[in-house]
């Protein structure tokens, strides 16, 4: 699940958008490039996100890696929502 795109469907931050940047039993932990960061996280429960399976090639290529960069991240959600 690591380097997917994902919608938070509860909480504060509902239909914000973020990459998955670890994945974990119970829990994903999710960054946005801007406030939640590559080294600081969301941590979030599976159920509460939606995973956004359809996505353009040039998003994907941004965020399919082993490493990921703040930069990076805020690129392909940019993208992802002109799309």
């Amino acid at each position: 699940m690591t380097g997917k795109l994902a919608i938070s469907k509860s909480g504060h931050d509902k239909d914000q958008l973020y990459v998955i940047v670890k994945e974990e039993k119970e829990c994903v932990y999710l960054a946005d490039g801007a406030l939640k960061t590559v080294a600081c996280p969301k941590k979030k429960n599976k159920k509460h996100i939606q995973i956004i399976k359809q996505i353009p090639e040039e998003v994907a290529s941004l965020i399919h890696k082993e490493e990921f960069l703040d930069l990076e991240i805020k690129r392909a959600i940019k993208l992802f929502k002109k799309v």
